[in-house]
């Protein structure tokens, strides 16, 4: 999906943050491998908990270092530029699905629609939730209401966890916690319980929600228009849809327990196979946001 070169885009809902507190780790091992990258990324993304410490098998901590903040107004102004620019394309998502959801949040029952915090970080960072690493990839934080996503993470989810990558791919991730966020105003995170696991558990169906709703933000977002009137986004094509759904797959239960060589074992699943993670990401880009009614979808339906 790409941006039309004359969109105006407002750096200010998106902050650049400079690394916060060193994260050490006990044991000096160099690397956790593929799986346990992956495990520590869906377990944060869940549970916004920083298991950060299960890197190494040592514990979160190190010496505080100071927090620098900037917004990215200076540098991201056009959709050309998103385009061209990783943290840019952040800007132009953040926009579009800032304006996507100000409008479309009062049809599930939002009415104090208020825009997440955005930060891009390296590294390590704290929030809310805990401390945070690269290693936990993109998550929401709801104490925060915010994202934190270090963009690295998009060469990882080519190179390492197999998807085809493309800027939707990289969009999808964005818009799927940002669906977070929506969960958060609607009042679906308190609801759920998020202790369950496997097949019909709450953890899924927040999971496969959230791609829902980054799926409908897709469907709509080639008409979602910036201040001057002028859309954000081209309409999508069937390879870019392609490439979101290869990353939404890319993280499914089914394939990182394949590739961990272990079984494949549905009770600990905790974020959706890959074929229901693509299912619901196509529900909501067909038939809109009020069709990811997830929690009212029987368990062999889910």
């Amino acid at each position: 999906m790409s941006f039309n070169d004359d969109a105006r885009l407002d750096g200010s809902k998106v902050k650049r943050r400079g690394r916060g507190r060193t994260v050490g780790v006990a044991g000096g091992g160099i690397g956790i491998g593929i799986v346990g990258l992956i495990a520590v990324f869906l377990i944060s993304q869940v549970t916004g908990v920083d298991v950060s410490g299960l890197l190494s098998g040592g514990t979160a901590g190190g010496g505080a270092q100071p927090v620098s903040e900037g917004d990215l107004s200076s540098e991201c102004t056009t959709g050309a530029q998103a385009n061209d620019s990783v943290d840019c394309r952040m800007v132009g998502a953040a926009d579009s699905l800032d304006a996507y959801w100000a409008a479309e949040a009062p049809a599930l029952g939002v009415t104090d629609y208020r825009t997440p915090d955005f930060f891009l970080f390296s590294g390590s960072t704290d929030t809310g939730c805990g401390g945070a690493t690269s290693a936990t990839g993109p998550f929401y934080c709801p104490p925060d209401e915010a994202l934190f996503v270090d963009t690295d993470f998009f060469e990882q989810l080519r190179s390492q966890f197999g998807a085809s990558g493309g800027p939707l791919a990289q969009m999808y991730v964005v818009g799927h916690e940002w669906g977070h966020h929506v969960q958060q105003l609607t009042g679906a995170f308190d609801r759920a319980d998020r202790s369950g696991t496997g097949p019909g558990s709450d953890t899924i169906r927040l999971e496969v929600q959230a791609d829902c709703y980054a799926g409908a933000w897709v469907g709509a977002a080639s008409t979602v228009q910036d201040a001057n009137g002028t859309t954000f986004l081209e309409p999508v094509t069937d390879q870019q849809v392609a490439d979101a759904l290869d990353a939404a797959a890319a993280v499914g239960d089914d394939r990182i327990q394949s590739a961990g060589g272990g079984q494949v074992d549905p009770d600990t699943w905790t974020h959706g196979s890959a074929e229901q993670r693509q299912k619901w990401f196509e529900t909501g880009r067909s038939q809109g946001a009020t069709a990811c009614d997830t929690f009212s979808v029987p368990t062999d339906q889910l």
